[in-house]
């Protein structure tokens, strides 16, 4: 039986919508992808390249253009690290930081297991009274902070900068540790107190452990917002003893400065690698705590 001339063009037209059905889909997206793709990473071009210039050679050339040498991030290297006083800085910054997030999650994690595994009377309360000190911006607390650090001898003093991050840091964890401990089922406790241990011990040997991810998820964060305050340090701690390494690296700008952007760029991305490599070290926990979840 032969098949009609218009049949055949309405089963070939038919196989092809077929085709085109089965097609990837999306490919028009492919363009702003790449478009974005290369706006996101063309600052990262403008940091490696003008590291490796001179003042000289980057007040000449383009911003984006090549370098003629590798050699001059030495040099680049040597005065971000003399002049601003990076090594001191940066040791400030990481005692402030280590010290200031641990303290932070510690005082968090105690607290919320007071609240969601003892019963605590007026919990709720307790816990709304520390979150709302996060509903302020942090610039309503800088003039009575340093009226009163003044009166008490704490401006310029590594006690005094330690217990203002540890005061700021701990809403936030302990907004994330409630809701973490309320997870764990609380046959833990009973089966931990029934063998004779104490609610330190409970927390110590069975809630801390099951909560591992979001406490190191926290250390980090925490980690990361003080190694990146300048605020606070900025006011309360601009001593070359004390100040932090973000206030380091605002002394290499300014109005009176002669440092070129070469070596503020390089200081900048010396200041970086801390942050960068503790993500590295501590990345599977990390992503284990975005989610809330217990470890």
């Amino acid at each position: 039986m032969a098949i009609d001339i218009t049949d055949q063009n309405f089963i070939n037209g038919l196989i092809e919508k077929e085709r085109r059905a089965q097609r990837p889909r999306g490919r028009w997206l492919v363009v702003p992808i790449v478009v974005l793709t290369i706006a996101y990473l063309t600052p990262f071009y403008y940091l490696f390249v003008t590291i490796f210039k001179t003042s000289e050679e980057y007040a000449k050339s383009g911003v984006l253009q090549l370098p003629t040498s590798l050699a001059p991030i030495v040099d680049n290297v040597v005065q971000a690290w003399t002049i601003a006083h990076l090594g001191q800085a940066g040791l400030n910054s990481l005692s402030y930081a280590v010290v200031g997030a641990a303290l932070s999650v510690a005082f968090a994690a105690a607290a919320a297991f007071g609240m969601t595994r003892l019963n605590l009377i007026g919990a709720n309360g307790w816990f709304m009274l520390i979150f709302t000190g996060t509903l302020f911006p942090f610039q309503m607390y800088l003039v009575p902070l340093l009226f009163g650090y003044q009166r008490l001898g704490l401006i310029n003093s590594w006690l005094g900068m330690l217990l203002v991050y540890v005061a700021i840091c701990i809403p936030f964890p302990l907004l994330v540790l409630r809701n973490s401990f309320s997870g764990i089922t609380r046959e833990v406790d009973e089966a931990a107190r029934i063998e004779g241990a104490s609610e330190w011990r409970v927390f110590i040997s069975m809630i801390v452990p099951n909560a591992t991810g979001p406490l190191i998820a926290l250390f980090l964060l925490q980690f990361t917002f003080i190694w990146n305050d300048l605020l606070f340090s900025s006011i309360l701690a601009n001593g070359i003893e004390v100040r932090s390494i973000m206030v380091a690296l605002q002394s290499l700008q300014g109005t009176y400065s002669t440092i070129g952007p070469n070596v503020v760029i390089t200081a900048t991305l010396i200041s970086s690698i801390p942050t960068v490599l503790l993500f590295i070290v501590l990345r599977k926990y990390f992503m284990a705590g975005l989610q809330l979840g217990n470890k």
